[in-house]
């Protein structure tokens, strides 16, 4: 029977690969994008709701005025405003739906994505193509021994916290100054 550490060590390489491979230049694009939004909204479904929901937090931590959508006290979206999805597929039909609100409403569109050419690829003025494993049978994918798209929800994960790092050194804050908004009703 393989261990624990020997899967974890498995993991870890499959998310160095994809790390390794993901666009230094989508990615900062990505970031100028949140830097000059109004108002940043993130939306996903499942895991990669999960970790939408996480970077929505260390957004807030960092002071950016950020939405979860479908949250009750989500506000409408508007012109200034970047809506950024988290779908593998790119083809979720709740998050499609979203996507083409967001960009008839004149704001932007970003996706982070194993399929960039997707129905919310194609909606989007900014895409992160994360080079992972997707769930679906068919399409893009990386051979991975982990099920279904736990690959693409890690190296998810990764990215936005990568981000989290990059917005944090261009605008100069502090982990300290960060913990100063963190939730203290808890």
């Amino acid at each position: 029977m393989t261990t624990i550490a020997a899967y974890h060590s498995l993991v870890l390489r499959e998310l160095a690969s994809v790390a390794e491979s993901i666009s230094e230049d989508d990615a900062a694009a990505l970031a100028g994008r949140i830097r000059r939004a109004e108002r940043i909204f993130v939306a996903g479904a499942g895991r990669s709701g999960l970790m939408m929901r996480a970077f929505a937090m260390r957004l807030m931590h960092l002071g950016f005025r950020t939405h979860v959508v479908g949250e009750t006290t989500t506000p409408g979206f508007g012109a200034r405003d970047l809506l950024i999805v988290g779908s593998g597929s790119g083809e979720t039909r709740s998050l499609a739906a979203m996507a083409e609100r967001a960009s008839a409403a004149g704001g932007t569109v970003a996706l982070a994505t194993v399929q960039p050419d997707s129905t919310i690829g194609r909606l989007a003025a900014c895409v992160v193509a994360i080079p992972a494993s997707v769930k679906e049978a068919s399409g893009p994918s990386r051979p991975s021994v982990q099920p279904m798209g736990s690959l693409f929800e890690q190296s998810l994960l990764l990215l936005l916290d990568a981000l989290v790092l990059r917005l944090m050194e261009e605008s100069d804050i502090a982990a300290a100054a960060m913990f100063g908004r963190h939730a203290n009703l808890e």
